[in-house]
């Protein structure tokens, strides 16, 4: 029987329960879409709502710690070396337009480093989960990174900039790593949700994964999760990826030195 540690037990109920109601709202998406306003306050609102739950949740089991929020920012409490790193819903656009790809993503950091991450897919009831030293989990099964040794047999996951971001070298820059990509791996996937990118890593769907520009709340949770399955998470020049840096690499042991070269190239 797997024993999970108090602070994951805080941030799983946390998540799940906000993953309740994003699915009650989700629901609701569909029949929004054939209005003239369309569904985006409503999305708005549910992940603002979403939100408010975990931070309620965790804030309730841990009244001292800090927390650093996709869209209320950071709160510092009593205890400014302990937060929790949150994404209410990551896959905003997946949900807006329907899609059945987004997820919930709590991490959890002590002294500004990451030790536990949890990221629930309610869709398809899968809890991705990972606590330092502990091992990497989807429900209550142990997932590992893939053991594909060469690129030209990989299937990787990518962010695409989209409009009013990443505009100018940040997109010319996307370009000639897809063109690279493209051309030396056996495929390339964009699903939308940076935080469910990683846990597939974690869980050997992917093969590897990379995106720049993203947030501490989007990749907190996956960084631990990917550590966890035996991957490794990189910066743009091969080093250990930081949540400040401005590129993110995961892949497993065999591929992390041929996708770090592949992926270098000059903004």
């Amino acid at each position: 029987m797997l024993i999970r540690s108090a602070i994951l037990n805080v941030m799983t109920r946390a998540a799940e329960k906000a993953g309740r109601a994003l699915v009650r709202d989700f629901g609701e998406v569909e029949q929004l879409q054939v209005s003239r306003k369309g569904p985006a306050d409503f999305v708005s609102n549910a992940d603002r709502k979403a939100e408010k739950i975990l931070r309620e949740e965790l804030l309730k089991a841990r009244p001292d710690f800090s927390l650093l929020m996709e869209e209320t920012g950071t709160v510092t409490g009593a205890d400014p070396d302990r937060r929790f790193i949150i994404d209410p819903l990551d896959g905003t656009t997946n949900f807006l337009h329907g899609l059945p790809h987004w997820a919930v993503s709590v991490g959890f950091e002590e002294r500004g480093e990451l030790l536990a991450g949890v990221i629930y897919d309610p869709i398809k009831d899968e809890l991705f989960w990972a606590e330092r030293g502990k091992g990497a989990y989807v429900n209550d099964r142990r997932i590992r990174v893939s053991a594909r040794q060469h690129l030209s047999d990989a299937v990787l996951g990518t962010g695409i900039p989209h409009l009013g971001i990443q505009e100018g070298a940040g997109k010319a820059v996307f370009t000639k790593r897809l063109e690279k990509a493209m051309n030396g791996c056996a495929g390339v996937r964009r699903f939308g949700a940076a935080s469910l990118d990683l846990a597939y890593v974690a869980a050997g769907r992917l093969d590897g994964f990379w995106e720049r520009g993203l947030s501490p709340w989007d990749v907190a949770a996956g960084v631990v999760i990917v550590r966890e399955a035996g991957g490794f998470v990189l910066d743009g020049k091969g080093r250990t990826y930081g949540l400040s840096e401005p590129d993110l690499i995961a892949t497993n042991e065999l591929l992390q030195k041929p996708l770090v070269a592949m992926l270098k190239v000059e903004s």
